[in-house]
This record gives structure tokens, sequence and C-alpha cells, in this order.
């Protein structure tokens, strides 16, 4: 696994490849272009594989003193290889410096994988989005740290 790195418009493909295959209701191209032009607000770090190839990525804001973290994800035949817990930390450790307060991101209730890493770094569940998900329809907990 590399260094994390900002991706550009090259990596879109393989970004949309992973959220396609990790969320039900994936973002669209249109969506990551928005985040990469975003540069004051989002910010997006990338995971490579040896051969340079993006394995998972992290997308987040900082708004004033507050970080929300909106997609964290691996491409399957990465999973539980410590990819995700590199993003995440990454991504506090850049709130961190920012002079974040606080960490927020909504998880499906169902998704358990997700759940357990976000309280092994420390996050609890502060609230209910009721039906927040569709395609299926689903509840948000509400992690904050």
């Amino acid at each position: 696994m590399q260094p994390l790195t900002s991706p550009s418009e090259a990596d879109i493909d393989d970004i949309l490849a992973i959220e396609q295959s990790s969320f039900p209701n994936p973002w669209s191209r249109e969506m990551y272009l928005s985040e990469l032009a975003n540069t004051g607000l989002s910010h997006f770090f990338v995971v490579r594989d040896a051969h340079g190839q993006v394995i998972g990525f992290c997308t987040f804001w900082v708004v004033a003193d507050e970080e929300h973290i909106h997609n964290i994800a691996v491409a399957p035949r990465h999973r539980r290889q410590g990819v995700a817990s590199s993003l995440l930390r990454r991504a506090l450790d850049e709130g961190n410096r920012r002079g974040i307060r606080q960490t927020t991101l909504e998880v499906r209730r169902s998704n358990r994988a997700a759940k357990e890493l976000y309280e092994r770094f420390g996050f609890v569940v502060v609230g209910v989005r009721t039906g927040y998900y569709s395609q299926p329809a689903e509840d948000a907990l509400i992690f904050r740290r």
C-alpha cells in the first residue's frame, strides 16, 4: 500500500468502481468531480496498491471547527487489510490539523463492518435519521467523535 494521496480526474473511474461495489445507492461521477473541484471545503484522499491502482478512498468536509465524513470505501478484494483504518486515521489527522472540535458521519444501520471501524476510533452513536437511505430504505445511525 502506498502513502495516501489526493486523487485526480484520471482516478474517477477507479473511485466509481469501488463506490458501486460498496454502496447500494452510489454517488455519481458528477458528485465526485464536484468534490474534487471544491478544494476549499472538500477533502479527498485515495490509497493505491503497489501498482498505483486506487484501492480505497475517503471524502470529507471541514466546515469551521467541524468535520463531516461522507464516504470511506475500499475495493472488495482489499477489505479487512487496514485500508479503511488508514483512510479514517488520515481524515481525523487532517481534521485535527485544521482545529476541528468534532467529527460526524452517518452509517446504514445494517453496516456492521463500518460501525465496528468507527467504534474502534472512538465514535459513538448520538442519533438516528429515520429513512435516511434509499434503495433500500434504511435508517442512518449518526456517529460523533
